[in-house]
């Protein structure tokens, strides 16, 4: 599969906005009920933490499952040594829930509190309530993961220990299943979740070539007949207020079936201007107020 940013010149970028009427279907034209969504094997979301110091430390947490395991993951920066694994649904209890801390670049220290043993789940891999996960960087609390982790921070940490920011600055979602994806995502600080449903139609349902949907707020956002031979594009839609980059590359569907996974890419930007799309802006890289965020989507269709 080729790199992303290279099929931009290919297509020209367009701009919707998925409140406007002329986008607007009913439920059913984008969901249909014979279809069952895809599944969720794994989740990995970016975490950017800067300390009360400047220093930066990027948090990677990996949530997956499959048919005879399920697991969370955290790796911190580049450093491969310094990383926590967890086996979420083994009988014993003792690895839900506990504490850990070790050295990271030599130069700080990790400390990782969690509690899964009353997690609930649907059926992906990430739970929806009963837990917490708590990283503190150099005594700062560095990530809060749960609807537990205000409570648990205030048992498990000492008065008065100093919040460090962070920001949420990617996700990847890893699907397989059937043609239809569903999730959901934020694409600011200040914005409201929103579901997201990418579906690809085919020659199963009547149609003599395979169309791509992708629905947000059960809106089509975009509609791609021909999708053989228009396999890789973009177009920029209005969310929240954000310019958001949406990039679709099904090219492995059709060409590499046995192993390839299509991937669709979601991106906040500022401006107006199309050539900058999928590029980095060097006032962002000046101001690190802003914080761009991307969804990245990894769907392999199964037979």
């Amino acid at each position: 599969m080729r790199d992303l940013g290279s099929c931009i010149s290919e297509y020209a970028a367009q701009v919707s906005d998925p409140s406007c009427h002329s986008y607007a279907i009913v439920n059913n034209s984008c969901i249909n009920p014979s279809l069952v969504p895809s599944i969720q094997n794994a989740v990995t979301c970016l975490y950017r933490t800067i300390l009360s110091t400047q220093k930066q430390v990027d948090i990677r947490v990996t949530w997956s499952k499959n048919s005879v395991s399920q697991g969370l993951s955290i790796n911190f920066g580049n450093d491969s040594s310094s990383s926590f694994k967890l086996n979420t649904n083994s009988g014993l209890f003792r690895k839900k829930k506990g504490s850990k801390s070790f050295e990271h670049n030599n130069d700080s220290k990790i400390e990782v509190f969690w509690d899964l043993s009353a997690a609930k789940y649907q059926t992906g891999p990430v739970p929806i309530d009963g837990y917490y996960v708590l990283i503190t960087v150099d005594s700062e609390l560095g990530l809060t993961l749960g609807d537990m982790a205000e409570e648990a921070s205030l048992k498990k940490l000492k008065n008065g220990t100093q919040i460090a920011k962070f920001n949420l600055i990617s996700r990847q979602e890893h699907f397989s299943g059937n043609t239809l994806y569903s999730t959901k995502a934020k694409f600011c600080d200040s914005g409201t979740a929103h579901d997201i449903l990418i579906r690809c139609s085919g020659e199963d349902e009547g149609l003599k070539h395979p169309v791509l949907s992708v629905c947000i707020d059960k809106k089509t956002v975009i509609r791609v007949k021909r999708l053989q031979w228009n396999f890789r594009g973009n177009q920029t839609i209005f969310l929240d207020g954000l310019l958001v980059d949406l990039m679709w590359d099904v090219h492995d569907w059709f060409f590499n079936p046995s192993s390839g996974y299509a991937v669709f890419m979601f991106r906040t930007r500022t401006g107006m201007d199309s050539s900058r799309l999928w590029l980095e802006e060097k006032n962002l890289q000046k101001d690190q107020e802003k914080v761009e965020f991307s969804l990245f989507i990894y769907a392999c269709r199964c037979p």
